[in-house]
């Protein structure tokens, strides 16, 4: 229960981070993006103990299922903050500019809820209890509540070229086209670090 708060103020720290960004832009706030996202990353931490505590899944799917919440962390974590320009994204004031929507960006509008969603049901697969998926698929819940809330005010409130960016790209699941402009874009990228070597 303690672990299901903690990620539920998490999200709602989220919540008034982005709301904040569009309305108050007070500095103090412009930090809760950081402060909900360790809420939320101890409350994982906290759940998958417990979970994990209680007996787990046979250690061959436990080890499968740990090898793929890996996999989606990690793509979890770059998509947050490595394919984004970090501080210009989560540390100062928003002002109207452009929607990033190259890399990962180009599958879908919102590629992280994707991961995070791979990551959580991974968790609750290692546990082997399909009693403990509450807490995990809560989590999951959050965030697509939280995302619906980014793509209907907060994103076309902060993004000059969001509006655009929703007719070109896939809310949450990519598609043939997207999945084309993916492979596009990244295909130009390899082509610009080849020229600037030369």
């Amino acid at each position: 229960m303690g672990a299901f708060i903690l990620g539920t103020v998490g999200f709602l720290l989220y919540f008034v981070y982005d709301v904040n960004s569009i309305t108050w832009k007070n500095s103090v706030l412009q930090r809760f993006f950081v402060v909900g996202s360790a809420c939320v990353a101890i409350s994982a931490i906290w759940a998958l103990w417990e979970s994990l505590s209680g007996g787990t899944a046979h250690p061959a799917v436990c080890a499968v299922f740990g090898a793929g919440s890996i996999g989606f962390l990690g793509l979890l974590i770059y998509t947050l903050f490595f394919a984004l320009p970090f501080e210009e994204t989560y540390l100062e004031k928003n002002q109207k500019r452009m929607a990033y929507t190259g890399g990962v960006y180009c599958l879908c509008r919102h590629p992280g809820v994707l991961w995070f969603a791979g990551a959580y049901l991974c968790f609750w697969g290692m546990t082997g209890n399909l009693s403990r998926g509450i807490y995990f698929i809560s989590m999951i819940l959050w965030d697509c509540l939280y995302i619906v809330l980014q793509d209907v005010w907060i994103f076309p409130a902060t993004f000059t070229n969001y509006d655009a960016y929703k007719r070109s790209t896939p809310f949450l699941v990519p598609d043939r086209k997207s999945m084309k402009t993916f492979l596009k874009w990244n295909a130009e990228r390899k082509r610009r670090q080849k020229v600037k070597k030369i």
